[in-house]
């Protein structure tokens, strides 16, 4: 075995901050395509289709990006496991923050015709990919340099990223859209969120410039030739164990932040403003509450979150469909609240459950492969999904409540299966038995 090579401990706040940053900009980039798909793109894309038509066919153009980020999953994860965590960073916060102005540039189809809505499949794909390397990246990053009795702890900080990303995200757009008369909005102003995602990934990169090689990374002698192919021999299972777990996660939270923008605005006549603003402030909450759930994570293990969370995503879905179909602000709020509670208590601490599950030569491709796959089976088609119920439905969408919480039974049912992975007080992290 070779001999580890020294690596200048870093400090974890310094740390945790840049992956924070990075992970926040990376998702407002992905958040950005959701809330616009929700309120414009249908209109400006797919003119020819009604109303309902083009809101499905703008949220299929949405899911495409939820498809890539497994295929991303596999290319960073490679680059990941062979050449290091940090390479990730750089080279998924570039792929993405282009693809992301680039959507910002494309003609409509009133310009260009149906190359319109073929350029805006063709980047979002590209923003699918850049995003399905970035999560492996920076959760293994933090969590591989964090002490064993605060791993969870430290790890939440990727995973506060979405929340600001999203708040970012649906921040410009609500400033713009409450600043600028409808048709402006429609012609040029939904395309300033997007031109603004190059400036935040020059930020991005500085920020993640100095940022040292993961110390666990270094340690390893024997790096995996072809990392996937380990995966599926030797964890093939877990990973589809862990994608059907996190599927209720991503549902919930897909349903909540994008398809609740179209089905307020557009079936209850909400406002943008109104419903942006609902949404916002759910999501703020659920961002402060995510260092907290890490933290009894640490204390009380990472599955019993998971099956609190999960369970208490069953319980809710029918409730919250009923309070998002009265149209009062309060009550949308609080219904949409709940989820994302539910939803926190889970995901808070899945960057230090997801790496502990697997040895450290493939756990850049095995953790990410089985959380972007997790994405598909819960993100990709939800929203599509939730319009197609709702739209056949009464005035309450009972049936996106109950399809939410067919998903979260068969989530709860494959962490029942997973190991409990917490550390006593191991200085590395090691793959759980069992």
């Amino acid at each position: 075995m070779q001999p580890v090579r020294p690596v200048r401990a870093p400090s974890m706040p310094r740390l945790a901050a840049a992956s924070f940053a990075g992970t926040a900009i990376e998702f407002y980039d992905f958040f950005v395509y959701g809330t616009a798909a929700a309120l414009v793109l249908g209109p400006l894309f797919f003119p020819t289709f009604s109303p309902v038509a083009g809101t499905l066919a703008a949220f299929g153009t949405f899911g495409v990006g939820f498809v890539a980020r497994p295929l991303g999953s596999v290319l960073f994860g490679h680059l990941g496991d062979r050449r290091g965590r940090r390479p990730v960073l750089v080279a998924s916060l570039l792929l993405t923050g282009a693809s992301t102005v680039a959507v910002g540039c494309v003609p409509t189809y009133g310009t260009i015709g149906a190359a319109a809505p073929g350029l805006l499949l063709l980047l979002r794909f590209v923003q699918g990919l850049g995003l399905g390397g970035e999560w492996g990246g920076a959760v293994l990053l933090t969590a591989e340099h964090a002490p064993a009795g605060r791993r969870a702890l430290w790890s939440s900080f990727p995973q506060m990223g979405p929340a600001v990303g999203f708040v970012l995200a649906n921040g410009v757009m609500l400033a713009l859209s409450a600043a600028l008369p409808d048709d402006q909005f429609a012609q040029w102003g939904w395309r300033v969120p997007f031109w603004a995602a190059g400036v935040l990934a020059l930020a991005g990169l500085w920020l993640r410039a100095s940022l040292t090689e993961s110390p666990r990374f270094l340690e390893i002698d024997d790096h995996a030739r072809v990392p996937l192919v380990e995966v599926v021999r030797n964890h093939g299972r877990l990973v589809l164990l862990t994608a059907g777990a996190l599927a209720v996660g991503y549902a919930v939270f897909y349903v909540v932040t994008t398809w609740s923008l179209a089905y307020a605005t557009g079936r209850l006549g909400v406002s943008r403003t109104v419903m942006l603003t609902c949404v916002m402030a759910a999501v703020v909450v659920k961002g402060a509450l995510t260092p907290v759930m890490a933290l009894l994570g640490d204390r009380y293990g990472r599955r019993p979150l998971c099956l609190a969370g999960c369970a208490g995503c069953a319980l809710w879905m029918l409730p919250m469909v009923a309070l998002l179909a009265t149209g009062e602000p309060l009550l949308m709020f609080l219904g949409i609240l709940g989820a994302l509670i539910a939803f926190i208590t889970m995901f808070a601490v899945i960057a230090a459950y997801l790496p502990e599950l697997y040895e450290a030569r493939v756990r850049c491709t095995g953790a990410a492969v089985g959380y972007n796959l997790g994405g598909v089976l819960g993100g990709a088609l939800t929203p599509i999904v939730a319009t197609a119920l709702a739209d056949h439905g009464g005035r309450v969408p009972w049936g996106v409540g109950v399809y939410l919480t067919g998903i979260a039974l068969v989530s709860l049912v494959c962490f029942a299966l997973l190991p409990e992975t917490r550390p006593a007080s191991a200085p590395v992290l090691e793959p759980a038995t069992g």
